[in-house]
């Protein structure tokens, strides 16, 4: 049966409602600041078809519309009223999980004898054990170092909690106490959303409401599909780095390459590079998972808010990414630290949508997500244990027609800030400084938004700082026509004493009292000529801090004198000759990156190691880029100062190396 448009938009509102109250629940019982606080969770209900279409719009995680339960269903099996299914193993739950701390929750609900709908939400947990406190790391190799793996199982049998798999669980945390606080809130949650569906299901029938689920999704196509139209036909192509696989400097490569015709789209990732022997591994399990749609989503609820949040957005979009490639691979890779991989997903989609059309989507934001964990000894125990006490984040990229964001970059979530006073009163931290970053955003008539500055000092000895997904030292957020890229990503110990130090990657940071660290992240690159940039939005920028003056001369041809633009200089410094922009603004060590290691060679060479077992693939990649430049074996980085005079040689040197392994020899 068809329903009437307002009785659809009547059950729309009412199940998001019921979605949105699932995740309030949540968030008011929940123990750790990394929910209550930040909000690193989501809730949502999925129809019979186990695909969400009631999503929440404006509570936790808004990356994971296009989630499909049917994996962890099809593992439990027949389901009774008030059972719970509990999972957290990427590779059997179809990719439900992307690492071990998000405990992933479903319910099913029942209208009689039958199931009219799943409740779901999952939860980003402080600890599941493994070799490091928070369990996450980048240096661990396969996902046994992570931590406990849960595949589907039922924690709840007919509203009886199942006390055996509760009891290994909590033995294989450090947190078992707030952890054990977090899963009686997520349960409660679930429970919620079943009361909530009962009433709607009470006022308008059962067979109204399921028929809503299919109907909603058919919606949000139709509403998809026409902002997708604006995509001109085409073929486009773009790739970006991180920084290093951690274990050496070896940058690490995705590439994308999106297909375009009368708004269907295909985003095919061949041509990335291989999975890694480190927790940059993004588990997508062969299937359109959200990470790798995650800009089109944006796009399109960006271009029409009023579009319903469910997976039938995506109805028209598919995507590809190679078997065995770090954002597809093969158990048991490690995946922990798989956010600041994603965060390139996002920056490679919108390169490709800006060849497309520049005005489609922001410039490269910061690219940067880095939950601060600190541990701790527990004054109970004298064990140590941990909490995520900041989610950090960068500035957004500028767009044709207006500024990045400043201090926020919302690519992967909707996490928020832990309040300073919540943060100082759980963990023996001070914060000392919390605020954005000076000329951190891109120049350009658009200028990128600024990175922060976040500098804690530690109360309390025998204390540990882990920083996971520390990315864009080296590869800067690009800008794009005539906008310049951002400032680099920074991390300075104790900042001012004669002690004070830089470094470019951390696992986990002993630390002592007293001491002090502070992460400065980058920018959003900047869009358009920063020489046309307003002299008065110049002057503003300099008043707010945003821009030094010395910045304002250099990047914007504005020189101010006393707190007001002098006319005649800065027309002075617009007029000199300047080298025409390019279509990107990558910054010079993506340049000299490429001067040697240039697209064409670097797809053969991922072609190629597609003879070798997945495992083993980031292994001989890493070999035949030590060997053109062993620098790159040096894990605390390499000086691109060597590249310049020996361009040459080494691109041939590579070439040389690609031809023999495509020819099938041995690697030597």
């Amino acid at each position: 049966m068809a329903l009437d448009s307002t009785m659809l938009e009547i059950l729309r509102y009412k199940t998001v409602a019921a979605a949105e109250e699932m995740g309030l629940t949540l968030v008011r019982a929940a123990r750790t600041i990394y929910i209550k606080e930040v909000a690193d969770f989501s809730t949502a209900i999925a129809g019979v078809d186990g695909k969400f279409f009631a999503y929440p719009e404006a509570l936790g995680v808004s990356a994971f519309v296009d989630l499909d339960l049917n994996p962890s269903l099809k593992a439990v099996g027949l389901l009774r009223p008030g059972d719970v299914i509990l999972s957290n193993q990427p590779y059997s739950n179809g990719g439900l999980s992307t690492h071990l701390p998000d405990l992933q929750f479903i319910k099913p609900y029942f209208h009689g004898d039958q199931i009219v709908a799943y409740g779901w939400t999952f939860a980003h947990t402080s600890d599941i054990g493994g070799g490091v406190p928070s369990s996450i790391s980048p240096r661990f190799s396969d996902v046994y170092q992570e931590g406990l793996q849960i595949p589907p199982v039922k924690l709840v049998r007919e509203g009886r909690i199942d006390e055996g798999v509760l009891a290994i669980y909590l033995a294989n945390c450090r947190s078992p106490e707030t952890n054990l606080g977090d899963v009686k809130a997520m349960i409660a949650a679930l429970d919620k959303g079943g009361q909530r569906i009962a009433d709607v299901i009470a006022d308008h029938g059962a067979e109204t409401f399921v028929e809503a689920q299919r109907q909603l999704a058919a919606y949000a196509g139709e509403k998809a599909r026409a902002v997708l139209r604006t995509i001109p036909n085409g073929v486009y192509e773009f790739w970006d780095y991180l920084d290093h696989d951690f274990v050496s400097s070896v940058p690490v490569r995705i590439r994308c390459r999106i297909t375009v015709e009368d708004g269907s789209i295909h985003l095919d990732y061949e041509g990335s590079d291989p999975q890694l022997s480190s927790a940059f591994n993004v588990p997508t399990q062969d299937t359109r998972h959200p990470y790798l749609t995650l800009r089109l989503l944006h796009m399109v609820t960006t271009r029409d808010p009023s579009a319903p949040l469910n997976h039938g957005l995506l109805d028209s979009i598919t995507a590809s990414a190679p078997k065995g490639s770090l954002i597809n691979p093969e158990y048991p890779a490690a995946c922990g630290v798989r956010h600041a991989t994603v965060m390139r997903l996002i920056d490679v989609a919108s390169g490709a949508l800006h060849k497309a059309s520049p005005s489609l989507v922001p410039v490269a934001g910061g690219g940067t997500v880095l939950p601060v964990v600190l541990a701790e000894p527990d004054r109970a125990t004298g064990l140590r244990r941990s909490m995520v006490i900041q989610s950090i984040v960068c500035g957004s990229g500028a767009r044709d027609g207006s500024d990045g964001v400043d201090g926020r970059e919302s690519g992967l979530s909707n996490t928020r800030n832990s309040p300073i006073e919540r943060t100082e009163d759980e963990a023996g931290v001070m914060v000392e400084e919390y605020g954005l970053r000076s000329d951190s955003g891109g120049p350009g008539r658009w200028r990128g938004g600024t990175g922060v500055v976040y500098t804690i000092r530690i109360l309390r000895d025998d204390c540990a700082v882990l920083a996971r997904g520390l990315e864009r030292f080296f590869f800067t957020p690009w800008g794009a026509a005539g906008g310049k890229a951002a400032a680099p990503c920074r991390v300075v110990l104790n900042i001012g004493r004669a002690d004070e130090r830089d470094i470019t990657r951390v696992d986990m940071l002993e630390m002592k009292r007293g001491d002090t660290i502070s992460l400065m992240t980058p920018g959003g690159g900047g869009f358009g000529d920063p020489f046309t940039r307003p002299y008065d939005e110049v002057l503003h920028d300099v008043e707010r801090g945003f821009v030094s003056e010395e910045a304002a001369r250099r990047d914007y041809g504005v020189a101010i004198r006393d707190g007001r633009v002098d006319q005649a200089e800065s027309a002075r410094l617009r007029s000199a000759p300047r080298a025409a922009a390019a279509e990107f603004d990558f910054g010079p060590n993506r340049l000299l990156w490429e001067s040697v290691f240039v697209d064409e060679l670097v797809t053969r060479l991922n072609a190629a190691l597609k003879r070798f077992p997945a495992s083993v693939r980031g292994k001989h990649r890493r070999g035949i880029y030590e060997a053109v430049m062993p620098q790159l074996k040096d894990a605390g980085g390499f000086d691109p100062a060597v590249i310049p005079e020996r361009a040459d040689a080494m691109r041939a040197h590579f070439a040389e190396l690609v031809g023999a392994l495509e020819a099938g020899e041995a690697l030597r």
